[in-house]
């Protein structure tokens, strides 16, 4: 308890804090530019169980979630397979340092610079996409990728895929390379193919990391910010907008602290629901493996 009392502490002030003065931020109706600060207990959570913009955002951010983080896993492992230095029988093989290199660098690129960087990506004339169409003769009119709702919320989808595929594969390929070769030796001895080792050997053995890969991204992605603001800035028309987005706009331009409280106290609440749900799915996971 003396060794982890440093890290309790420092937990308690920079979360729990945090935590417990944004829901009690939620009980109260506080409008600072009118000077109203009262007490108001659960009215804001009423409020928010009829508010039709909260749950379409709710709908934008679990649908981002999944789409994103189920590709971000699949591209992710494919990468991790293709640099983990086996082959499908586990066999030893040649990666070049530099393509782990490359592999990395849309991670290393700030979120803020991705999401211009594909802004400029996606713009209707000058953009490389519709001039790779027009020069293909795919296209004669320009896309407008950003316009409607549905292409600017996969627009976004897609850039985010691209910036976090990297860490999913670093992680994955971490757990890759902890699985003992002579596994795979021994399936290649009896014959096994590689569907089947990966199907009997690598699979299994992985899918603890592979939870863990699906936390760390499922929470990150259920509190997207910058990326959507920065490419579509929530529109067009509340399109993409998610919930981190609209909590923001209640809390800082609406200036409604205690409604824009509770939004962001369900986020929290969302995102450690699906949190504890992966947790009990790694434990069992876990579990079956030591067996």
């Amino acid at each position: 308890m003396l060794f982890i009392a440093p890290t309790l502490l420092l937990l308690s002030v920079f979360a729990v804090g945090p935590i417990a003065a944004s829901l009690w931020l939620s009980l109260r109706r506080r409008l600072p530019i009118f000077g109203i600060d009262e007490f108001v207990g659960l009215r804001n959570y009423l409020t928010l169980a009829g508010d039709e913009r909260f749950w379409h955002a709710c709908g934008i951010t679990l649908y981002f979630a999944a789409v994103s983080v189920v590709l971000e896993v699949a591209l992710g492992l494919g990468l991790a397979l293709l640099l983990t230095g086996r082959d499908g029988w586990g066999r030893p093989r040649r990666v070049s340092g530099w393509l782990r290199v490359a592999v990395l660098v849309p991670w290393a690129v700030p979120t803020v610079v991705s999401a211009r960087i594909w802004e400029w990506l996606y713009q209707p004339d000058y953009g490389l996409f519709n001039y790779m169409l027009r020069a293909s003769g795919l296209a004669g009119a320009p896309a407008s990728w950003l316009a409607t709702p549905w292409s600017a919320l996969h627009a976004a989808i897609v850039m985010d895929v691209w910036k976090a595929t990297p860490f999913a594969a670093l992680l994955l390929l971490g757990g890759l390379q902890t699985i003992a070769p002579d596994l795979y030796l021994a399936a290649r001895v009896d014959g096994a193919s590689r569907w089947a080792v990966f199907r009997r050997v690598t699979w299994p053995l992985l899918t603890p990391m592979v939870l863990v890969v699906l936390i760390f991204r499922t929470m990150d992605a259920l509190r997207v910010f910058d990326a959507v603001y920065v490419l579509t800035g929530g529109g067009p028309g509340n399109g993409t907008e998610t919930l981190s987005i609209y909590a923001y706009k209640t809390l800082f331009q609406s200036l409604q602290f205690g409604y824009g409280a509770a939004q962001a106290t369900a986020m929290f609440l969302l995102a450690g629901a699906l949190a504890l749900l992966y947790l009990g799915a790694l434990r069992r996971s876990s579990g079956r493996a030591a067996a």
